[in-house]
């Protein structure tokens, strides 16, 4: 697809981003030797000294996000996460009065969010007298053994930061429970599922895992997309097709909406969550093309997120310093055959039509909302610039016309199954459909085909 090309430079000159490139072939595992104690000084969940100085910055630069960061906190607005925010706001301002909030909030029996706590007791070392610390330590160690048979990654998320603060405290060693993290769970579960097509790490679940491998890298220098280089290729640019064309405005800010399966009134909580990890994505990488080009469509200030939940989220991993590359340079066609999925946009205007195929669901949003679409003969062809795109029902018998720069992809086929296609003027082929359904050809163009297609006899392979 000659239009489908990045037209970024770098990008057709480099392919895989920087780190990628040098990481181990997908499949394989580094031999370089790994250790899984943390040493490190408090705080050591994600404030590393690189970034607390440019956040530092921000308070004394009187940013945006700083402004309203500390018009919230000190305003007294009721923060949802309490702990995270006054305990951020400890960090950067210094302000004893907040960080002790932060505290209050840990040790009172409300709070049980295993997360927060982890984040308090690492960000707030400073405030904790020996019995608050250990009593904090306690309630730690408490919460993660509860959360011990809950297999969710957020629950897998918030005991990793919480062995990480522990680690060291009355000579605590967590290293059992990160080469457990590493070895049995990441590279012995997640990885090959991930390597076999199957999407382990739903988008939604997009931020537990960034902060995962944020604190993984931190502290352990093991970085775990080397082991799914592939995937972690993606990710951005899949995060970034797979949003509605049109923002939502909402009472704090304007919100790019996810598509999701469910429709209805959108989901800005689903949307915060989402940005937050684009913003840990950019974070953790600054230097791939990929995040460069997700960097461009983060730094538009109607959607930094203004109000009490999004806002620490916001300061703590936004970097406005940092350059973005344009997205309207990037293609308007994700077609990731690996994991079977579609994302089409006829433009990167906000009236664009948008078409998604992933999990077996065909679906389209043009003007203002989204709708599901049938897989079977009554859907006509999908006409985008790039490309065409009919159904498995329609094409059994069907006549078909490609415009100058189309190409046809056909949804809802079997997974990994060989077809015949009948095309006028052409010989009968076979193509194998990838993991989703979908097949993908160049036909001739600017004329009518008639067009028949059949499972192949050898069946499925």
């Amino acid at each position: 697809m000659s239009r489908l090309l990045w037209l970024l430079p770098v990008l057709a000159a480099g392919g895989l981003p920087v780190w990628a490139q040098s990481a181990p072939a997908s499949g394989t595992i580094s031999t370089q030797e790994e250790f899984f104690d943390i040493y490190a000084e408090h705080p050591r969940l994600f404030l590393g000294a690189q970034r607390l100085r440019l956040l530092r910055r921000e308070r004394e630069r009187r940013t945006m996000r700083w402004l309203q960061f500390e018009t919230l906190v000190t305003g007294g607005a009721p923060m949802p996460e309490p702990g995270f925010a006054y305990a951020l706001f400890y960090q950067v301002s210094g302000d004893v009065v907040t960080g002790q909030k932060a505290v209050d909030w840990a040790l009172s029996p409300r709070a049980a969010d295993l997360r927060q706590l982890a984040l308090v007791f690492d960000w707030c070392q400073p405030l904790l007298d020996d019995r608050d610390r250990e009593a904090l330590a306690a309630k730690l160690r408490a919460r993660a053994d509860e959360l011990e048979k809950d297999s969710s990654l957020p629950a897998r998320r918030s005991r990793v930061l919480a062995m990480a603060a522990l680690a060291g405290h009355n000579s605590f060693r967590p290293s059992p429970f990160f080469e457990n993290l590493v070895k049995k769970w990441w590279r012995g579960q997640i990885a090959p599922v991930l390597k076999a097509g199957r999407d382990a790490i739903p988008r939604d679940e997009s931020f537990p895992l960034l902060e995962i491998l944020h604190v993984v890298r931190d502290n352990l220098q093991i970085d775990l997309r080397e082991d799914v280089p592939f995937w972690f290729k993606e990710l951005p640019i899949y995060h970034l097709l797979s949003y509605y064309p049109a923002s939502y405005p909402a009472s704090e800010n304007e919100y790019r909406i996810p598509a999701g399966k469910r429709l209805g009134e959108p989901d800005t909580r689903r949307a915060l969550f989402s940005r937050a990890a684009e913003l840990a994505m950019v974070a953790f990488e600054t230097n791939a093309p990929e995040t460069q080009v997700l960097q461009g469509w983060l730094m538009h200030d109607r959607f930094l997120l203004r109000g009490t939940l999004g806002i620490p989220y916001e300061f703590l991993w936004a970097n406005p310093y940092q350059p973005g590359l344009s997205y309207y340079h990037i293609p308007l066609v994700h077609h990731d055959p690996k994991f079977g999925r579609l994302f089409v946009r006829s433009s990167w205007e906000e009236d664009a039509v948008w078409l998604g195929y992933w999990d077996g669901q065909l679906q389209i949003f043009q003007d203002g909302s989204p709708a599901n679409l049938k897989l079977d003969a009554s859907q006509p062809p999908l006409s985008f610039p790039d490309v065409l795109v009919a159904t498995a029902g329609l094409v059994a018998k069907c006549q078909i016309r490609l415009e100058e720069d189309q190409e046809l992809l056909i949804v809802g086929l079997k997974p990994h199954t060989r077809y015949e296609f009948e095309v006028e003027d052409l010989e009968m082929f076979e193509v194998k459909s990838d993991a989703g359904g979908i097949v993908h050809l160049k036909l001739p163009r600017k004329k009518m085909l008639d067009f028949r297609t059949r499972e192949a006899a050898a069946g499925q392979s």
